[in-house]
């Protein structure tokens, strides 16, 4: 992973690295490698992840079909 730093602004790049991070989901690893997990634990979170995986997958089919409404696109003011 690779975070450019423009102007010698350290902050910024920081920001943009967290970020970047967050997205691979590595902060979540990270917890999840710190303490041992016990198999049947592993088991039902991988199944319980899979779950919402599945839901969120049918969830946006049905909203590209037309049968549920499209959330709504939040509008920002600067």
């Amino acid at each position: 992973m690779q975070v450019l730093v423009r102007d010698n602004n350290v902050d910024q790049a920081l920001r943009v690295l967290k970020k970047k991070m967050q997205r691979e989901g590595l902060f979540r690893e990270m917890k999840a490698r710190s303490a041992f997990e016990k198999p049947s634990e592993k088991r039902v979170r991988e199944k319980a992840e899979a779950i919402r995986r599945q839901r969120k997958l049918a969830r946006k089919k049905m909203q590209r079909e037309g049968l549920l409404p499209a959330p709504k696109k939040a509008v920002r003011t600067r």
